[in-house]
């Protein structure tokens, strides 16, 4: 099958690239290449991503130009379109909402809306756990409201699913929402906090500590979540949201010791106040997943905090 994936030079994106291509799909990987952290990392992923299959394209765009993407659709007949990319980040989104309204919001309309116009039945949405807030409920359900959001960053995902539902209602495309939990592994964006806090470690430098240590965060490895994302590809559920997690919970202070542990370093600790937008938990209830995607993550944080250092120290510099 054609395939395209949007975010495709990104962490997620890149590994559903190489995912598809070993399994003998043509991709197109649509990117940006946006300086929210190094392009240059972004190129890496792509040069990758190329040595998995010979049928990959990459094509450097914005999602916010309608025209540019109705005119990618006109030239591709495409039969899934997998849509990852984003603005990401709880913190930066409060600093600029317009951003993350335009590019999340307005973006998710362009490629739905391609989508439409050429005759695509099948799209993959990323959402994201953000979208629970500070529901009180654990572990959260795809059935639970997410009313509760505190950043601008999750008000758009939740945007993006009422738009997918949309899109299905009135216009009878397959949309598949997936709540990614907080994905780490191999390529992990280096301002994400494991990535993050793995340099300062090695560096000798503070790792800053925002509240007491007792956030915790359902760590899901990537491969997971590459899992569940195939497993959507080879279904079809009309519309329906799913979370894609580990279902086991991480204190701040256990992924600290976890890395300390991995690079053989004690992390010089800078306690700072809590931030806001930042949510106390996040913790996937996985029943839905596993009863439809046959969705079952393999990999633990013990296991995959040091599959990702043995990646980091043999990555080399950007």
């Amino acid at each position: 099958m054609n395939f395209l994936v949007t975010g495709g030079a990104g962490f997620i994106g890149s590994h559903v690239c190489e995912r598809l291509l070993h399994s003998n799909h043509a991709v197109w990987a649509f990117d940006d290449l946006n300086p929210f952290y190094s392009p240059a990392i972004k190129r890496r992923n792509l040069d990758e991503v190329a040595a998995a299959g010979a049928k990959f394209t990459f094509v450097h765009g914005d999602l916010s130009d309608a025209k540019e993407l109705d005119r990618l659709f006109q030239s591709n007949r495409f039969d899934q379109v997998i849509h990852l990319a984003a603005r990401a980040g709880v913190r930066p989104s409060l600093e600029d909402p317009a951003l993350y309204q335009r590019v999340n919001v307005e973006g998710t309309v362009n490629v739905l809306e391609a989508a439409r116009r050429h005759g695509v039945k099948k799209a993959i949405l990323a959402s994201s756990s953000s979208v629970y807030g500070v529901n009180q409920k654990v572990p959260f359900a795809e059935s639970d409201p997410v009313a509760s959001v505190i950043s601008p960053y999750a008000a758009s995902k939740v945007a993006c699913e009422g738009l997918g539902h949309v899109y299905h209602h009135v216009h009878g495309l397959d949309v598949t929402m997936l709540r990614f939990f907080t994905v780490y592994g191999p390529r992990q964006r280096p301002d994400l906090a494991i990535h993050k806090f793995a340099q300062l470690i090695t560096a000798g430098k503070p790792v800053p500590v925002f509240g007491d240590g007792t956030t915790a965060r359902d760590y899901t490895f990537v491969s997971d979540i590459v899992d569940g994302i195939m497993a959507c590809t080879e279904r079809t559920f009309g519309y329906e949201i799913f979370n894609l997690g580990n279902s086991h919970t991480v204190t701040l202070a256990r992924l600290i010791e976890l890395l300390e542990q991995s690079l053989g370093k004690t992390a010089v600790l800078q306690r700072l106040p809590a931030q806001p937008g930042d949510v106390p938990i996040t913790y996937a209830d996985l029943a839905k997943s596993q009863r439809c995607l046959a969705y079952a993550p393999k990999v633990r944080i013990e296991e995959g905090i040091p599959r990702f250092v043995e990646w980091l120290k043999k990555r080399p510099a950007a």
